[in-house]
C-alpha cells in the first residue's frame, strides 16, 4: 500500500500540477508540500499541522480525504515524535498536572454549592465549640494574685463548728 506522501505525489502528477501550483492553491509553503510528499513529518512542529496540510492537499487533489486521513493517522502512530501531543511547556507532566487536569473536568456549577455548604457547616460547628470553650473559661485567669482572688473551695466558706464547751448562761438580773 502506498504511503500518504506517495498518494499525494501520484495525485498531483496525475493532474499534471507542479508543487508551486498546489502551494498557491492551498496556501501551503512549497517546502511543506515537498515534505508531505516525502513523508518527512519532522519538518512540522506538531501533528495538527501535518493533518491540516494533508487534508488541504487531499481536498485540492480530489482524493478521498477520510481514507487518506485514516492512513495518515496510522503513519503518525508509528512515528515516535507524533504519537502524542507535544508538551506546551517543554517539561514532563507531574502529579500536579494530573490533579489540575482532573479539576478542569469537574462541573463546578454542581460541586461549588456543595463545597460551600460543607464549609458553612464546618464553620458553624467550630464557632459553637469555641463559644462553649469560652463560656467555661475563667475570665480573670492570668491577671495575677494582686488583682484577683480565686474562689476558695466550698469547705472554706462554712462557719466553724461550735466547740464542746458550753457557753455560760446568764441568769436573770
Amino acid at each position: 500500500m502506498p504511503t500518504v506522501g506517495e498518494q499525494l505525489r501520484a495525485a498531483r502528477e496525475r493532474l499534471k500540477l507542479s508543487v508551486q501550483q498546489v502551494a498557491e492553491a492551498t496556501k501551503i509553503k512549497t517546502d511543506h508540500i515537498r515534505a508531505l510528499e516525502e513523508g518527512r513529518w519532522s519538518v512540522f512542529s506538531a501533528p495538527v499541522y501535518v493533518r491540516g496540510s494533508v487534508r488541504s492537499c487531499a481536498a485540492h487533489l480530489k482524493l478521498d480525504v477520510p481514507a487518506l486521513m485514516r492512513d495518515l493517522e496510522a503513519e503518525l502512530g508509528q512515528t515516535e515524535g507524533f504519537r502524542e501531543p507535544p508538551s506546551l511547556t517543554g517539561r514532563r507532566r507531574g502529579p500536579l498536572d494530573f490533579v489540575m487536569l482532573q479539576m478542569s473536568r469537574v462541573k463546578w456549577q454542581l460541586v461549588f454549592p456543595l463545597l460551600l455548604g460543607v464549609a458553612v457547616v464546618l464553620a458553624a460547628v467550630h464557632g459553637v465549640k469555641s463559644w462553649r470553650a469560652q463560656q467555661k473559661k475563667d475570665p480573670f485567669q492570668g491577671l495575677g494574685s494582686g488583682l484577683h482572688q480565686p474562689a476558695k473551695p466550698a469547705a472554706a466558706d462554712t462557719l466553724p463548728l461550735p466547740t464542746n464547751a458550753a457557753p455560760a448562761r446568764r441568769n436573770g438580773p
